[in-house]
């Protein structure tokens, strides 16, 4: 004979009637979806249900991300001390590694060491060398520098830091007539880049003063980078927004750059970030043209170098400044919150 007990258990959502005398349906039961069977339902009356305790879901998140590549990007340094503080801080968990690590990574040859970080500067302004540049030395963290070709040896403010100025001096362009308000240099930036060209000049023709001078990364300074064991990269000649230029213009910022930073380095230039982090299919297949091994954009991303998604020529970086929250940084570099850390910004400075 078969002894063995036989429970039946239906699912089911409990009537009014029921919900008035069944002292152990909880406010968890009443909140259960039709029709889902809780462990509790099959327990004795008065069983207390023992809840599984969750681990702390940290390591587990740092060993999913030990493979990742944080490429950090920084525009200005200013304060020595600041980004000392700062780069501190990101080597007490992360790997510095070179741009040519990154290649050979992607390339499938030498892998990264676990939780690998790669810096990087955008815009080449000069405090790269003056401020970064001895902080990065002392602690022999290689880094890569975008330089903007056609500012190399002049004191040429960039182009959005003089239309704002020139606005401000009462400067006055056609195309810009009628604005609702807005930073000028997104405006000037969306428009086809001759009607951006032509905006600026009419700008400079209007204002009340000229821009101040910014003095830019010279040709010394580029060699004492390479000296130092860094890597020079492009951004274009004139850090013209690619998806509005057209196909002349295009090359023009792309090759004349490239041209431009080959000659006065003495080196092959392998490395570009896309201006205003937008890229289109003609630029991608220049930079192939021209040997370029590494092209990089911001979007807060960290990089999986092995997952055979990531493009060499599409990697993402995450931008820091002197102002960013150490919690912040942190999220983004465990990729714990990495919506949030599309743009690092924060009240807490590292």
């Amino acid at each position: 004979m078969d002894t063995t007990a036989h429970v039946s258990i239906t699912c089911r959502t409990p009537t009014c009637n029921e919900i008035g005398t069944k002292s152990r349906l909880t406010a968890y039961n009443l909140r259960r979806p039709t029709g889902v069977f809780h462990v509790s339902d099959a327990l004795p009356e008065g069983m207390p249900v023992r809840q599984p305790t969750l681990a702390s879901p940290v390591p587990l998140l740092r060993a999913r991300t030990s493979r990742r590549l944080a490429v950090l990007t920084f525009r200005e340094v200013r304060d020595r001390s600041v980004f000392a503080a700062q780069l501190d801080r990101v080597l007490r968990s992360l790997t510095p590694v070179s741009v040519g690590q990154v290649q050979r990574a992607m390339s499938g040859e030498t892998p990264l060491p676990p939780h690998s970080v790669l810096i990087t500067f955008e815009h080449g302004h000069r405090d790269v060398v003056t401020q970064a540049l001895p902080v990065l030395a002392a602690r022999a963290v290689p880094a890569l520098v975008f330089a903007v070709a056609g500012l190399v040896d002049t004191d040429t403010p960039y182009w959005w830091d003089e239309a704002e100025f020139l606005v401000g001096e009462g400067g006055w362009a056609r195309s810009l007539s009628g604005r609702a308000g807005g930073p000028v240099a997104a405006a000037l930036a969306a428009m086809p880049d001759p009607d951006r060209r032509r905006s600026l000049a009419e700008l400079r023709v209007t204002a009340g003063h000229r821009a101040p001078s910014a003095p830019q990364l010279t040709t010394a300074d580029l060699h004492e980078l390479l000296d130092a064991g860094m890597c020079v990269g492009s951004q274009g000649l004139d850090h013209a927004r690619l998806d509005r230029c057209d196909d002349y213009a295009l090359r023009e910022e792309i090759v004349g750059g490239h041209q431009r930073l080959t000659k006065l380095t003495g080196t092959e230039i392998t490395s570009f970030a896309y201006p205003d982090d937008v890229h289109d299919l003609r630029a991608v297949s220049l930079l192939r043209e021209l040997g370029y091994t590494t092209a990089f954009r911001n979007d807060g991303r960290l990089v999986d170098p092995y997952s055979g998604l990531p493009d060499s020529l599409c990697i993402s970086r995450v931008r820091a400044e002197a102002r960013t929250a150490r919690s912040r940084l942190d999220a983004a570099l465990s990729s714990w919150a990495p919506s949030a850390s599309r743009r690092l910004r924060g009240a807490e400075a590292v």
